[in-house]
């Protein structure tokens, strides 16, 4: 279960790390040109396109059977989720307080950073505990495909028709789950 907790927390990570500037550089109000902005809405609908069984086969076959495969994809299908919505977010902030900060002569980073990044934050951290939630579900399959995780056991006990192993392992799934939830609810009430 470690492996499946590892491969969903490391892939969030991993995809809130690319979607960051990913979604700065998608929003209208942060975009250095339209060009870059198409690019970056190309990058969120090309994650967001793909499920991750689908990233899942293609990097077993790549990387091999195991919880690096696993872990790429929950990243790469997680990129566009959380881009998508960090950039509308960006998009809805609140335009007076970055004013204010410009007629002060801040340069534009600094007015990223102290207009706009404040404003998001609540909505980013949102986002990450949201989808961390989604990619705990979504990793306990991976493994039906080979790319680690509780799944490579539940596909075990299904070839060799061990029931009761495959209940124990269900159970432990709904478990894992019902607390990953709770733990999800818990830090989106602290940060609303």
């Amino acid at each position: 279960i470690w492996d499946t907790i590892n491969i969903a927390t490391i892939g969030t990570v991993i995809a809130l790390i690319i979607a960051v500037p990913v979604a700065f550089a998608a929003a209208r109000n942060t975009t250095p040109h339209p060009v870059v902005r198409a690019v970056a809405l190309f990058v969120i609908v090309s994650s967001r396109s793909v499920n991750s069984l689908i990233w899942a086969l293609m990097l077993v076959f790549i990387f091999g059977p195991g919880v690096l495969a696993g872990t790429i994809a929950i990243g790469l299908r997680s990129i566009g989720f959380c881009a998508k919505l960090l950039y509308e977010s960006i998009e809805e902030i609140d335009h007076s307080q970055v004013e204010a900060i410009e007629a002060t002569g801040a340069s534009r980073a600094q007015q990223i950073l102290f207009g706009i990044v404040p404003q998001v934050l609540p909505t980013f951290a949102g986002v990450g505990v949201f989808r961390w939630d989604i990619n705990i579900r979504e990793s306990t399959i991976l493994g039906l495909v080979g790319a680690g995780g509780i799944g490579l056991q539940l596909k075990g006990s299904i070839n060799t028709l061990a029931w009761t192993q495959l209940s124990m392992i269900l159970l432990v799934i709904l478990a894992t789950v019902i607390v990953s939830e709770w733990i999800s609810a818990r830090i989106r009430h602290a940060i609303i």
